[in-house]
């Protein structure tokens, strides 16, 4: 029985192909398709509100609403109306002169303009500002560090280091090898206050130090487990001797590839007659103040954020202890440190960054 409240709905062709257009289109929102859902399903032959609600999954009153209302405006009904909101205060010369202040000028006796500062010189409002800088991502506030490489051979060793990470040679394990010196055994002078609801846990702010130690490690980026080894001193020949160990501690079938940095104790004549006695060994140098490329990297982030930056030790033996155990956990739950980037990528963005800081005075 057809419903008697139902307005009878004919399509033409262009108004068809916009509701369609509507739906297949993937930046629609999910509102008007559903509204141009709704349309077409009415416009069905002897198609009524209650059929279509239980077909698209809407209420019977969300049908005739918007049936009524294309019978009504047609296509231009689904869009919705402009809401009502207060009036528009900041004028475009207004939001022009902040930016322009904020990116080319600097506040006397300052490095950087605050949002007070900077309302109080233009005559504005500190929530204009705010808003102002939000929209246009400025933080004046915030500063970032950068280096960038002078080695001469970057783009063979970005090259080099890169095909290893995205495609390893056959019967080879590849490495990420680097050390953490001086890592601190740093303890309280007074016991920690432990967190509680609405409390952070609290540390002293000085403290006791009980001296360093060295961790030497190597990533297999593959299986994602490490090799660690600690030292309390930081020479070629405890280099040399985690060498033997990595060396050790992996399939003597297997070709090693070694990515490491530039550390002088990498390039000692004692390094240098170890590689001749065991040439599956090689090594991959990351180009000068370029460290970002060898991943063991990312995994000393890791036990920094989760073990040394908060933690406590009572003596050097402690921190080792610790630094031991959390090898072995991680070991025993490793994950692989995926490499996403080609080095195509990599230098072509250093490139892009190269020319945007070429007038900057670098």
């Amino acid at each position: 029985m057809a419903d008697p409240r139902a307005v009878s709905i004919t399509l033409s062709d262009s108004d068809r192909a916009t509701l369609t257009n509507w739906i297949r289109r993937r930046s629609t929102a999910q509102g008007l398709a559903m509204r141009a859902r709704i349309v077409l399903a009415c416009a069905e032959p002897g198609a009524t509100n209650l059929a279509v609600a239980a077909k698209l999954g809407v209420s019977n009153l969300t049908v005739g609403k918007w049936r009524r209302r294309f019978a009504d405006q047609g296509v231009a009904g689904l869009v919705d109306a402009p809401r009502p909101g207060a009036p528009r205060t900041l004028l475009d010369e207004q939001i022009e002169r902040v930016v322009s202040t904020t990116l080319e000028t600097l506040p006397k006796g300052a490095t950087h303009w605050s949002t007070r500062r900077l309302a109080a010189e233009l005559g504005m409002s500190q929530t204009a500002v705010s808003r102002i800088w939000r929209a246009f991502a400025l933080a004046p506030h915030r500063s970032e560090t950068f280096k960038l490489s002078t080695d001469p051979q970057f783009v063979d060793k970005v090259r080099d280091i890169v095909g290893l990470y995205l495609n390893p040679p056959d019967r080879a394990l590849v490495l990420c090898v680097d050390e953490k010196p001086s890592i601190q055994a740093l303890e309280d002078t007074a016991p920690a206050i432990p967190m509680r609801p609405g409390q952070l846990e609290r540390h002293t702010h000085d403290y006791i130090r009980h001296g360093t130690t060295d961790l030497f490690a190597a990533l297999d980026i593959k299986a994602g487990t490490v090799i660690g080894e600690v030292h309390r001193r930081h020479r070629s020949l405890e280099f040399r001797h985690f060498l033997a160990t990595v060396e050790q501690a992996t399939p003597p079938e297997l070709e090693l590839h070694l990515v490491l940095g530039n550390s002088s104790i990498h390039k000692t004549p004692l390094v240098h007659r170890w590689l001749v006695r065991h040439p599956r060994v090689q090594l991959h140098f990351t180009p000068t103040s370029a460290s970002w490329l060898n991943l063991v990297e990312c995994w000393f982030s890791l036990l920094t954020a989760r073990q040394l930056r908060r933690g406590r030790f009572c003596s050097t033996r402690a921190l080792e202890y610790a630094i031991r155990a959390y090898i072995a956990e991680h070991n025993a739950h490793a994950k692989p440190f995926v490499w996403t980037r080609t080095a195509d990528e990599i230098l072509a963005s250093v490139a892009s960054f190269c020319k945007r800081i070429s007038n900057s005075h670098h």
